[in-house]
């Protein structure tokens, strides 16, 4: 597997390795040794699913806050989206600062989001689904969302009316929510 810094310290893209033949293409998603051999060390414990019907569909900016913060290992597996990376950790040198990243079914590549980190993507075509493996289980009390089009983030979406759940049409701006991370926190 090929690693990949981004500006945000610890948020990384990964390339697998693939092998491909005249029958098709095999690659290793995950190994929790190769992971950490790359400096992953997450004890990844939930994989969530999700599928979007419709080209310009937007989820997030999710996270879910302390105790349970969850760091996210993304990969597009039909279609393709712009999947992004938002650091939420009061006192970091990166604060709000966030990278976008092109994944799809054919580049293959995922993004590794630590904990502390909010995660969004749009998809850029129609029948998309997305794959990611979380190190925290799910906690309806702990997730929340922030705006995705919260201007003190200022994230340069190629979109100005995504299709959105009303859960992220109605999430509050970063300045209004309750978000509990901490540069240098329990989240790292």
């Amino acid at each position: 597997m090929k690693v990949m810094e981004t500006d945000l310290p610890g948020v990384l893209i990964i390339e697998p390795r693939v092998f491909e033949d005249e029958r098709g293409w095999f690659m290793e998603s995950y190994s929790y040794r190769v992971f950490k051999e790359l400096g992953i060390d997450a004890v990844f414990v939930q994989d969530n699913h999700s599928y979007s019907k419709r080209k310009g569909t937007l989820r997030g900016i999710h996270f879910q806050n302390n105790p349970v913060a969850q760091a996210k290992l993304v990969r597009c597996t039909r279609g393709k989206i712009l999947d992004v990376a938002v650091d939420l950790r009061k006192g970091s040198p990166t604060y709000k600062k966030w990278i976008m990243v092109e994944l799809s079914e054919e580049n293959k590549r995922m993004l590794f989001i630590p904990k502390g980190f909010g995660h969004a993507f749009l998809t850029l075509t129609d029948d998309v689904e997305v794959q990611y493996k979380v190190d925290q289980y799910y906690s309806k009390e702990h997730d929340r969302s922030i705006r995705w089009n919260d201007p003190d983030i200022g994230i340069d979406w190629p979109i100005e009316e995504p299709i959105l759940s009303e859960k992220d049409r109605n999430a509050p701006f970063l300045k209004d929510s309750d978000c509990n991370f901490v540069y240098g926190g329990d989240e790292q």
